[in-house]
């Protein structure tokens, strides 16, 4: 069987479990790892790889995992596509999530490959749930309550503020839909804690949402990466009414988050160029196996 190589763009937290889940895929090889500093102090668990600095430097990739910040996907995104190579990411800005789409569409077009974004857990897993339960009762409301847990793409957001020597934003549900952030941080010195709460308080991953500044002398010291959702759907089954489903889930955050990216690296090679969210593709083509085997266990 001819092995999916895989490339991992950053060594994060996500790029460290993306690593663990595609050891164990029976499809996939690592085909390298590009970090920002390439080998230099690289961990232990990379000695077996190739680890560069551009994925220039990387042989006969065909997809590329990546692992980056939300904020910097859509340029490597685009830099990486025109190469022809495949990308997915786990892109979590709901509302930038269309332009995304079709930014990367034109690109992939262009350069025959395809791309699948926003493929963690929210936005992503999660959102084929959601579009199951509209489905299935067209009419009604649906609820996303996240956590309590620690939100990866907000801490990464807090981090970014000028000022922030370390951070950590927790995600608290207040029920609806409705969250409460408590953001955590170390100050580098000479900062004023209240004009970096401010900037906190005025990014667009927290303008939306009850916020809480606390400033902590370790952030190390408070860290979970625990994290968890409850999705319901009240609503209408042709005019049937008061159909009420659920689903929860608690988890590791990085590490689904990875486990969803490889699978979705494996759907992503049998799409047609362009670019697509987790609900426009087949859930069988995230699965590993053969197809009729797949559909005589699962159906």
């Amino acid at each position: 069987m001819k092995k999916i190589r895989a490339a991992i763009v950053g060594y994060g937290n996500i790029g460290r479990y993306v690593l663990e889940a595609l050891e164990a895929a029976p499809d996939f090889e690592v085909a390298g790892v590009v970090r920002r500093n390439g080998a230099e102090n690289q961990p232990a668990e990379l000695n077996d790889y190739a680890v560069v600095k551009d994925i220039k430097e990387l042989k006969d990739v065909e997809v590329a995992i990546l692992s980056t910040p939300t904020r910097s996907v859509e340029k490597y995104a685009k830099e990486i596509l025109a190469q022809g190579i495949r990308t997915v990411d786990s892109f979590d800005i709901h509302t930038g999530i269309v332009d995304l789409r079709r930014e990367l569409d034109a690109v992939a077009k262009a350069h025959n490959s395809a791309a699948i974004i926003s493929a963690g857990w929210d936005p992503g897993s999660d959102s084929v749930v959601r579009a199951l339960l509209q489905a299935i009762a067209p009419k009604g409301i649906s609820y996303t309550n996240f956590g309590p847990g620690m939100s990866m793409g907000h801490t990464v957001a807090v981090k970014a503020i000028e000022g922030v020597k370390a951070a950590l934003s927790m995600t608290i549900p207040t029920g609806t839909g409705i969250h409460r952030r408590m953001v955590y941080i170390e100050l580098k010195d000479g900062y004023k804690f209240e004009e970096v709460a401010a900037a906190i308080k005025s990014d667009a991953y927290f303008v939306h949402d009850e916020t809480h500044v606390i400033q902590v002398p370790c952030v190390d010291d408070l860290l979970d990466m625990g994290h968890g959702v409850n999705l319901t759907r009240k609503g209408v089954s042709g005019k049937t009414q008061n159909q009420l489903f659920e689903f929860n889930m608690k988890i590791n955050n990085p590490a689904l988050t990875g486990q969803v990216l490889v699978c979705v690296a494996r759907a992503v090679m049998k799409q047609q160029p362009g670019c697509y969210t987790m609900i426009e593709i087949p859930v069988i083509d995230l699965l590993y196996g053969d197809k009729e085997e797949l559909i005589k266990h699962l159906v």
